[in-house]
């Protein structure tokens, strides 16, 4: 295998903001502005918000500064970090399952992003009008079943994707990421003013800060683990990918606490731009997967200025969308170019060609009479719940075993003092969750292995 890719200079991060901005972009996808409301919703509002805390705290930071450790000590793509600081070892199989994670995501999710530009046109151009929620839910069907519409927009979404990528890290993810990222928290923020200066928005507000802990269940638990985990993008190498392009200047604790605290904060005011106008129209909060696509086009098509409120929504979600999917991109780009010695656009072209196949597959999964069902689920459904349920669980999980048992004490210790004072409360911190994390992360993968069977 030529080595040549790697002899060059690799391309990275040129600063601190830039680093938030890309991973926190990565981070901050649908889930945080299309799910997390909607599991908060069904799960007793603000209660459920308290539980989510403390599991980020017990796993997703962990493992987020894990992967930054093996990212920025490996100095390379997901496969070959690991082969570098365990050589001889069988441990770079945790970056291969990242690499199919990552096809599996682009599978379905570049189809749902696709969504959001439909839905943006369809609400800038004022298409939900005089339609009750009985016509509004009968679009969202026609459309996401359809032949043709979905695979167009996911298309159009995933060469939308390649303008970001095309300029590398410095030049096309940091770039973009500086614009799209403030732009996106200047979107949510308009949102919330809106929402919560709606009449009768305070039920909303209340719904969200007022914990209610009688509501919760094992289940809310399970799912708030769960959230925790997918929330920050970990798992399938996007993050220790991104950790390979972050300066040794860079204090990766504080980085990763950063990202968190953005990713969180951004979830947070999803919910407080959602729930106070859902509340204020009488709609049910638990409307669950269907929140966004058909519940909120009938919230928007009876506030005042909706057209252009509806409008700003679906293109935060666009963006959301669209910094989570360039760094999933970005993990098979790195591999594609370091191990196999293909330039960086070359390497583009036959991911795109092979994510518009997949996802195309994936969009005609959900027609009318597809033969693309297996066991009772779409192929879509299964590139989800393969991906989330086994293969993400188990990457985070060997990543945090990584890190707590097999890298050098020295080697770990070195990454977490660059750029920064002292180590000792990281250290302590690492020590605790090296027990807790696993555990709580093979709660989450038993967990999703009995959705499968569902």
């Amino acid at each position: 295998m030529s080595q040549k890719a790697t002899t060059t200079k690799r391309d990275g991060f040129s600063s601190r903001f830039g680093i938030i901005a890309a991973a926190a972009g990565s981070a901050v996808g649908l889930g945080n502005i299309w799910k997390f409301p909607y599991i908060v919703g069904e799960n007793g509002g603000s209660a459920f918000i308290f539980i989510y805390l403390i599991s980020i705290l017990a796993i997703g930071v962990p493992v987020l500064l894990a992967e930054f450790i093996i990212g920025r000590r490996g100095q390379a793509n997901a496969v070959r970090s690991f082969k570098k600081i365990a050589p001889n070892s069988k441990w770079s199989a945790i970056g291969w399952m990242g690499i199919v994670a990552a096809f599996m995501i682009l599978g379905f999710y570049t189809v749902i992003a696709g969504y959001t530009i439909h839905y943006f046109i369809l609400t800038i151009t004022n298409s939900f009008a005089g339609m009750n929620s009985a016509d509004i839910s009968q679009t969202f069907n026609t459309f996401a079943t359809g032949t043709t519409l979905p695979i167009i927009y996911t298309i159009i979404f995933i060469f939308l994707t390649l303008v970001v990528l095309f300029g590398g890290v410095k030049d096309g993810i940091e770039k973009y990421s500086k614009i799209l990222m403030p732009g996106l928290v200047g979107i949510i923020l308009l949102l919330v003013i809106r929402a919560v200066t709606l009449p009768g928005a305070s039920a909303g507000i209340e719904f969200l800060f007022k914990p209610d802990f009688s509501a919760l269940s094992m289940d809310a638990v399970l799912d708030a683990l769960g959230h925790a985990f997918f929330s920050l993008s970990v798992g399938m190498g996007t993050m220790l990918t991104y950790g390979s392009y972050i300066s040794k200047k860079e204090n990766l604790t504080s980085t990763a606490l950063s990202i968190a605290a953005a990713d969180t904060l951004i979830a947070l005011l999803a919910g407080l731009a959602i729930f106070p106008a859902v509340f204020a129209f009488g709609i049910d909060p638990t409307s669950g997967p269907g929140l966004v696509f058909i519940t909120l086009p009938n919230v928007f098509l009876q506030m005042s200025g909706g057209t252009f409120f509806g409008a700003l929504f679906f293109f935060l979600l666009f963006i959301a969308a669209l910094t989570s999917v360039v760094s999933i991109f970005e993990v098979i780009i790195a591999y594609i170019t370091e191990e196999l010695n293909v330039g960086r656009h070359k390497a583009m072209a036959l991911i795109t060609l092979a994510a518009i196949v997949i996802s195309s597959f994936c969009s005609l999964s959900q027609t009318p009479n597809s033969s693309l069902i297996f066991n009772g689920h779409t192929l879509f459904d299964w590139m989800d719940l393969l991906s989330a349920n086994v293969l993400l669980p188990i990457g985070g999980l060997l990543i945090m075993l990584f890190v707590a048992f097999i890298m050098k004490p020295s080697d770990l210790e070195d990454e977490l003092q660059q750029g920064a004072k002292s180590i000792k409360g990281t250290m302590a911190y690492l020590t605790v969750t090296k027990f807790v994390a696993p555990v709580a992360i093979a709660i989450v993968f038993l967990t999703g292995i009995q959705a499968l069977f569902n």
